[in-house]
């Protein structure tokens, strides 16, 4: 395939991780625009590494490989989840995207490399020439996963694919756990629209990549500029409780009405009011007395909000407030947001629970070896046992569209027939030789497709309760022990 030299984009100064500067260099280096499938490629001092975004043990191993010459074996490493966090029917893949450019990304600059001092020289000079040259194939983003689906299969020396392992997981094991989470919480709220809003519960950086996550999984806004700025996501917010409480007469009592007029003036009256700081009867009650009954919508931040919502809906129509909608938050997950299905919530602002996962901070992926010069190796621990080989995977569906099962077989060969059941390839071309292929999915063709692909599970694998994954994975055309 062929690179096209194009300018860099604004977004190159908003890094998706945490970034290193990279001294004077004339090397071009490839960059992925994170917005677009588009590939960037610049003679500038390159912006940023993520080689140091990994353990040291992968560096040891490097180091010893290069010795004993294991460093040039063809090898095939998978990335995979032996199970599904918390019982989960399903989990979304996210994050390949910001893997991708990661990989890129990865080299070493002299500073780096004079911190490594623990590693002889023909080492630091092997890292000092680092580029991946390899192949990944995997799963889009946006795809849905369950119990040992092969989710990305990097290929290359093992050299150049074992120093991988930390950064690729690091990624995929974060957003893939918010985006889980975040399509939870989108099903639970039926079509309604969901806010996120979790910056302050998290590092922030984390904050940036968790609303990217939580939008590919259709949340439709993001209370995070940098989020909004970089990955193009609509942007949400009007005020907090400190802006009411700011507002007061001469003699320290609240002026309640005095917030809400100076927000409108500057904000327009399509803007939310937060009428709980103090009464919220008197607070919605004040809120069309200033704002009329055009008022775009109030929001609610405490209390028992499927009795608050009812009541509050009844005050907006008997006021003639008929088109304010109804914005809810305070700590809710996707179990909360189901037990206001059927109140008149508009809208739902979650922070704390989509950024942590909702109990489950990670995906629990895990980076293995699982082919050595065209050999299956596998590990037999016990509770940990796997299948050797490099893997590619189908999903079978009924002629009604619903998914059946996965099916996990042999990389490289044609997806075995199965009745009369049709089968979709999973597992696409990510990166030859290094460099991305074209026609990689966009943030907003990746959303899209989630939401297509959730229409796909039996009813039953929309349940939020503790269960069996949606469907099963079947291994299928590999040798029996």
């Amino acid at each position: 395939m062929s690179l096209s030299l194009v300018t860099l984009p604004p977004t190159w100064q908003y890094p998706d991780i945490c970034w290193i500067p990279i001294g004077s260099s004339s090397t071009k280096v490839c960059s992925v625009n994170s917005t677009s499938n588009q590939v960037q490629t610049s003679s500038l001092p390159p912006k940023r590494s993520t080689s140091l975004l990994t353990d040291k043990y992968e560096l040891t191993m490097l180091q010893a490989a290069l010795r004993d010459g294991t460093a040039h074996r063809d090898c095939a490493f998978e990335v995979f989840s032996r199970r599904l966090p918390n019982e989960r029917r399903y989990g979304v893949v996210a994050g390949t995207a910001r893997v991708l450019r990661a990989v890129q990304d990865f080299v070493f600059t002299e500073q780096q490399l004079e911190h490594l001092d623990f590693l002889d020289e023909e080492t630091l000079d092997y890292l000092r020439k680092y580029r991946f040259t390899g192949q990944i194939d995997g799963y889009r983003e946006g795809e849905l996963y369950f119990p040992y689906s092969p989710l990305l299969t990097v290929r290359g020396t093992f050299a150049e694919c074992v120093i991988l392992e930390t950064v690729i997981l690091s990624i995929m094991n974060s957003d893939s756990a918010v985006a889980s989470a975040a399509a939870r919480m989108v099903t639970a709220a039926d079509g309604r629209q969901i806010i996120e809003m979790g910056s302050r519960r998290t590092h922030e950086y984390a904050a940036v990549t968790a609303s990217r996550a939580a939008y590919l999984a259709g949340f439709h806004a993001t209370s995070n500029l940098e989020a909004s700025l970089r990955y193009g996501i609509p942007g949400s917010g009007t005020s907090a409780h400190a802006w009411t409480l700011a507002h007061i007469n001469e003699d320290g009592t609240p002026n309640e009405a005095a917030a809400f007029r100076s927000q409108i003036e500057t904000l327009g009256v399509d803007t939310i009011l937060l009428v709980d700081t103090y009464d919220i009867t008197q607070g919605v009650k004040t809120a069309i007395e200033v704002a009329g009954t055009e008022l775009g919508g109030v929001r609610i931040d405490s209390g028992d909000l499927g009795a608050i919502t009812r009541r509050v809906r009844q005050q907006l129509d008997d006021l003639g407030a008929y088109d304010t909608k109804i914005v809810v938050s305070s700590d809710l997950d996707e179990f909360a947001i189901a037990g206001l299905r059927g109140d008149p919530v508009d809208v739902f602002g979650v922070g704390t629970s989509v950024v942590t996962g909702s109990g489950a901070s990670t995906a629990s992926m895990v980076y293995k070896l699982v082919e050595v010069d065209g050999h299956p190796v596998a590990k037999r621990s016990r509770g940990k046992a796997t299948i050797g080989g490099a893997k590619q995977a189908a999903r079978a569906h009924r002629s009604s569209g619903v998914a059946v099962e996965e099916i996990v077989h042999p990389f490289g060969i044609e997806t075995p027939t199965i009745g009369r059941l049709s089968t979709t390839c999973l597992t696409h071309p990510m990166m030859r030789d290094g460099a991305l292929v074209e026609g990689l999915p966009t943030l907003e063709q990746s959303r899209t497709y989630l939401a297509a692909q959730l229409l796909t599970l039996p009813w039953e694998g929309l349940a939020l309760s503790r269960d069996e994954p949606a469907i099963s994975t079947r291994f299928m055309s590999f040798p029996t022990s």
